[in-house]
């Protein structure tokens, strides 16, 4: 997917039928680690992966199964999504990590912090419930029966990119060069398990609750808004909403110096 880098990363044999692709590095802790939403991949978390690597932080970044360059599930979950973290988790003896979660990611995030402990969170431009817009499971289902192969025409991916976002420096050309639309099956598959979720409905007890989380949002994301941030903020204990103007859905690549400093700023405060 990409030329050899720091996110070229090593296929990692988890559990029978499960080969994930994985991009770590020691450093002192807390380790960050990264969850990308649906649809992407671990490239999406490039500027923030490299920014902890450069700050001497341990650093976990890899594709979900059904994306990027890991294996498929046969079957889709979030308990087994959350269920393989805990399991590179321990592979690499990370304990109490910052979790960094993007979009889908924030469940993910959620569903493991529930049974699990982590020093921080930073939930970007996703949440608890209603993360599915009217217009999005229609569209998902035109693209998984086959829509999905007019992407494999540039010009179109272009296209997609610049409604996704207004910026056209280097990082966010960058980031729909390394994450383009995919032409695959199984990513649109994967996204089914989020339809309808509701953080809520699955649980009563109130342990993530006390976790410290920046929550970040974008003015111009369509999917997720600012009332939206506000509400999951207002769930924990310690939590700050940074609301950032003039910014879309992929906010990690449109403005990646402020939530990277933003994210050392949390882990500073709260996970040094």
């Amino acid at each position: 997917m990409a030329p050899n880098n720091s996110l070229t990363g090593e296929r990692i044999h988890l559990r029978r039928g499960v080969e994930l692709q994985v991009c770590h590095t020691r450093g002192r802790s807390p380790a960050w680690v990264f969850l990308h939403g649906g649809l992407g991949n671990r490239f999406n978390w490039r500027s923030q992966y490299e920014f902890a690597q450069a700050q001497g932080y341990e650093a976990l970044v890899y594709d979900l199964a059904g994306h990027g360059d890991s294996q498929p599930y046969p079957r889709y979950s979030i308990g087994r999504h959350q269920r393989d973290l805990q399991r590179l988790l321990h592979r690499f003896q990370i304990h109490r990590p910052v979790l960094c979660c993007h979009s889908y990611g924030v469940p993910l995030g959620l569903e493991w912090a529930q049974r699990h402990s982590a020093s921080a969170m930073v939930l970007i431009a996703g949440g608890t419930h209603e993360l599915d817009p009217w217009w999005e499971i229609p569209l998902m289902r035109f693209m998984h029966s086959g829509g999905r192969h007019a992407f494999r025409v540039p010009l179109l991916q272009t296209w997609a990119a610049r409604l996704t976002s207004t910026h056209r420096h280097g990082t966010v050309q960058q980031f729909f060069k390394e994450s383009p639309i995919p032409v695959e099956r199984e990513p649109y598959q994967a996204l089914k398990i989020f339809w309808g979720y509701n953080f809520f409905a699955q649980h009563q007890t109130k342990h993530c609750y006390e976790v410290p989380t920046l929550v970040i949002t974008g003015a111009n994301d369509p999917t997720f808004t600012y009332d939206m941030g506000e509400n999951l903020a207002a769930l924990f204990l310690h939590s700050e909403h940074l609301h950032l103007p003039g910014v879309g859905h992929v906010l990690m690549a449109e403005f990646p110096q402020v939530v990277n400093e933003a994210i050392a700023d949390w882990v500073h405060r709260w996970a040094a």
